[in-house]
């Protein structure tokens, strides 16, 4: 079992498209672990976005991700963080293949409305900027016996 952060952009907020998203990862079987609506401030978006801090296009980035709130996730399921990223489709929403979430949502190569951790590295270290470790709940819904066999 695998666990990624999900964060749920500002243009997916505002577009009101959180519920369709979410309805996807439950539809594919991941277990939502933890959840919360937030305001990301300018300190926890350069935490965030530490390798690009000095990068030129940063402020335009910040900017974007402190314009409004984000639904912050943690998902759990056999190598999510791979199948959430397969499921999230291209980085630019124009170059995403239709059937994406970003193939059929977005056509941004900044707003392309969901955050996925791009490694387990990378999870645990977002994971924790995000939630405190009593914020999980490890509770699995009963149809999971019907998502995959016990050997998985």
């Amino acid at each position: 079992m695998q666990r990624t952060l999900i964060l749920l952009k500002p243009d997916c907020f505002q577009r009101r498209l959180v519920g369709e998203i979410i309805g996807r990862f439950e539809n594919k079987g991941l277990n939502i672990i933890a959840m919360k609506l937030l305001q990301i401030t300018p300190a926890l978006a350069k935490q965030h976005y530490a390798e690009h801090a000095e990068k030129p296009f940063y402020p335009s980035l910040e900017a974007f991700i402190t314009s409004a709130p984000v639904v912050a996730m943690a998902l759990e399921g056999l190598e999510a963080i791979g199948v959430v990223r397969e499921m999230l489709g291209a980085t630019n929403g124009l170059k995403a293949a239709p059937g994406t979430i970003r193939g059929d949502f977005s056509s941004s190569r900044q707003m392309n409305l969901v955050h996925a951790s791009d490694s387990p590295e990378s999870a645990v270290r977002e994971l924790a900027l995000y939630f405190q470790p009593g914020e999980f709940c490890g509770s699995q819904p009963e149809l999971l016996r019907f998502l995959r066999a016990d050997d998985e």
